[in-house]
């Protein structure tokens, strides 16, 4: 239980930050959601420190997935859904934790945390960085893609998935590390309606499970 109430602390001041960052920078209503986007990824970090079980990882993840619908339907916290696409990100993103835990938690934890922090960190500054510096862009399922976001998506994975190879004392070769990162680089540029949230860290994972 004490455990749970570290993560639950930690969301909520995710949460916290999003709201009132929404409040603040309301013109800015891509950064309440990126901030919950990133601070949701430690989670998983937080869980394999904390050695929590899949009898509790997993339907917490699937309650908050449940939650993220609810909030996309009612937007009972606008904070986080504060997007100026048609998106079902959030939602995607939830499911996505909650089948990487159903395949692979406890057993695999390092194989979810590929996933969903690729996810969080890669593609979280991706689209802060695409939208803070000025580059060519291109449009791709209605969605803009910058030169700037997509090697901010491709470098950041890259030390990500280099930081878990430590963190794992795993010898991962520098050619996985870079093969990995690409295929995240390029399911996020396929990121209609948000569903790049499902793709990426589903398909990060599995290669990392495959590759190493």
């Amino acid at each position: 239980m004490p455990s749970l109430l570290l993560i639950a602390a930690w969301m909520a001041l995710v949460l916290i930050g999003a709201v009132l960052t929404s409040q603040r920078w309301p013109e800015r209503k891509e950064l309440s959601r990126k901030i919950v986007h990133i601070g949701t990824g430690p989670v998983v970090l937080l869980a394999w420190w904390l050695q929590i079980p899949a009898m509790l990882a997993v339907p917490t993840a699937l309650l908050a997935t449940l939650i993220a619908l609810i909030n996309h339907r009612w937007r009972l916290l606008p904070g986080v859904e504060d997007v100026q696409r048609f998106s079902y990100g959030t939602v995607a993103y939830g499911l996505a934790i909650s089948l990487l835990l159903i395949m692979f938690w406890p057993d695999h934890a390092a194989v979810v945390c590929s996933g969903v922090l690729v996810m969080a960190f890669g593609d979280g500054l991706a689209g802060l960085m695409g939208r803070a510096v000025p580059s060519a862009s291109w449009s791709l399922w209605g969605q803009r893609k910058s030169v700037v976001g997509t090697l901010t998506m491709a470098l950041v994975s890259l030390i990500v998935l280099s930081s878990l190879a430590a963190l794992t004392a795993q010898p991962v070769a520098w050619i996985t590390l870079v093969s990995i990162s690409l295929l995240a680089t390029a399911l996020e540029q396929l990121s209609g309606w948000g569903l790049d949230n499902l793709s990426v860290p589903i398909g990060v994972a599995l290669c990392w499970r495959w590759l190493t």
